[in-house]
């Protein structure tokens, strides 16, 4: 079996059965064959499968008990509705993703969709700033499941022992479950996305039960509050809590029926994760009072445990220990998420030349990305043991430094894709797309730079360190020198090595 190939960018009709419908398209490339590598499991997952992928990166109750309270002690009150407001500028944005994924073919997630809209410049910049930011974005909560996992192991054992020992069995677990299948992992991720959901629903049952602090009320939603000054300021948070949900057109090459349960699976996983996290941050204003909450989330930061307070407060102390489980094995279940998103990118820039032709090969064995899932480790490894030996705080400085170049990689990203949305169907108005795709795809792209613009304005809440701090101006620009250094190899491969140049978006 063949790699599954992708039309040419110079052609989006050649990616395009009549009608506007991929279908026959597809069907041939996948029914393709010859060359010396097998190709990825074909129908391994249904739109079950992609959702539970999808949203367990966001990590819903890693959310919940590690990010939301900063929203809060920032935020205050309205903290629950940025949730709300980042679903609705996603939910404009996938729109305009998934109209596009049904006319034009590609299984390298933004890189393939930018490549084939914007030219392979702009999408060679793109395919590497995926690369840098989901890899940012996974490694970096290694730091974090780390500290979750000594403190559990010590909650139960009293035994303590360093963060980077849990940080290096996680890493052996993630390549084990990447190499076995997408499948496999999707199992898993349902199991533990399941438990961690029941949690905070047991957790919200008693709360609404006994009253809350001062009984139930919809402050957090009201006009005033969330068109305040505070509001602003941790908007960006909101969207940063749904990082992964766009990744699930990576996994078209192993969906079954893609051109249904890809955008199926976007739309539920957006509705799921606005939905579940704006009622779980309305649960703790409720347990605590819309006066004192902000104070108090404030005033426990550092702690870490305004969550596990209302849990203990209102479900008892074996509430507590569960989640000091679940939390682990929530973090546990984003990280393999990840995985799966980087190990296809990887797959895609090492079958176009622009990786090593060793990290395109695919395991004979299960159909996995597998020399890519290698990769991903070794780099995984390496950081948590320079993090290690550095002694850099496994929190504050390790997963912040880490994560916070994802968040700006991510948020450019989605911006650019919705800017290709707009640009194809200019260019293409024989399709005729619904009346509400190009329009959705503008307000997408505003709505990206407006959110990014906030984020940098307000980058110290995300990294601690003072404003003005060089830090915070480093962590910013990681991404787009990413972005220009890709694009500088593309034009020197153009004017150079153009065969190479014209296999950026089509694999050979």
């Amino acid at each position: 079996m063949a790699f599954t190939k992708e039309a040419p960018a110079t052609s989006p009709a050649a990616a395009t059965a009549p009608g506007g419908s991929p279908s026959s398209s597809e069907a041939a490339r996948r029914n393709q064959q010859g060359g010396h590598q097998p190709g990825l499991k074909r129908d391994a997952i249904g739109t079950r499968d992609i959702v539970f992928m999808l949203v367990s990166a966001a990590a819903p109750l890693t959310i919940v008990v590690g990010i939301a309270p900063l929203a809060l002690a920032v935020g205050g009150v309205g903290a629950p509705a940025i949730y709300v407001v980042a679903a609705l500028g996603l939910g404009l944005f996938a729109l305009g993703f998934m109209a596009l994924t049904r006319h034009v073919l590609s299984y390298s997630g933004f890189y393939g969709y930018i490549v084939k809209t914007l030219g392979r410049v702009v999408g060679l910049g793109s395919g590497l700033t995926a690369w840098l930011s989901y890899n940012g974005l996974q490694i970096g909560l290694y730091g974090l499941l780390g500290i979750q996992a000594n403190l559990c192991v010590k909650s139960f054992t009293g035994v303590e022992l360093p963060w980077w020992l849990y940080a290096v069995a996680a890493v052996g677990a993630v390549w084990f479950l990447g190499w076995r299948g997408i499948d496999v992992g999707a199992r898993v991720v349902a199991i533990l996305l399941t438990l961690e959901t029941a949690i905070v629903v047991i957790v919200a049952v008693a709360v609404l039960a006994q009253g809350g602090a001062h009984g139930i009320g919809f402050e957090s939603f009201s006009p005033h509050v969330v068109f305040s000054p505070a509001f602003a300021a941790v908007l960006g948070l909101g969207f940063s809590a749904f990082m992964g949900f766009e990744s699930g057109a990576l996994y078209r090459e192993e969906a079954r029926n893609p051109d249904r349960t890809v955008p199926r699976a976007t739309y539920i996983s957006i509705a799921f994760i606005g939905a579940f996290y704006a009622f779980a941050v309305w649960i703790i204003v409720q347990a605590f009072g819309p006066a004192a909450i902000q104070d108090f989330a404030a005033g426990h930061l550092d702690a870490g445990d305004t969550a596990y307070v209302m849990a203990g407060q209102f479900a008892g102390p074996w509430c507590v220990q569960a989640m000091s489980v679940l939390i682990v094995t929530s973090i546990f279940a984003a990280q393999l998420s990840f995985h799966n998103t980087i190990n296809r990118y990887t797959l895609s820039l090492g079958r176009e030349g622009i990786f090593p032709a060793w990290t395109a090969k695919v395991s004979p064995r299960f159909f996995t990305p597998s020399n890519a899932g290698t990769l991903q480790t070794v780099l995984s490894l390496a950081f948590v043991g320079a993090a290690a030996a550095l002694q850099l705080d496994p929190f504050t400085q390790f997963l912040i430094w880490m994560n916070t170049p994802g968040v700006f990689g991510v948020l450019a990203l989605q911006g650019l894709t919705s800017v290709g949305v707009v640009v194809f169907f200019v260019r293409r108005r024989d399709l005729r797309p619904a009346w509400h795709v190009v329009p959705s795809a503008i307000a997408a792209a505003l709505v990206m730079a407006a959110v990014s613009g906030l984020t940098i304005a307000n980058i110290n809440l995300l990294t601690g360190a003072p404003v003005g701090d060089p830090l915070n101006t480093v962590l910013i620009v990681v991404a787009p020198a990413v972005f220009v250094g890709g694009a500088v190899v593309a034009l020197r491969l153009r004017r150079r090595r153009p065969l190479a140049y014209a296999r950026i978006g089509n694999p050979a």
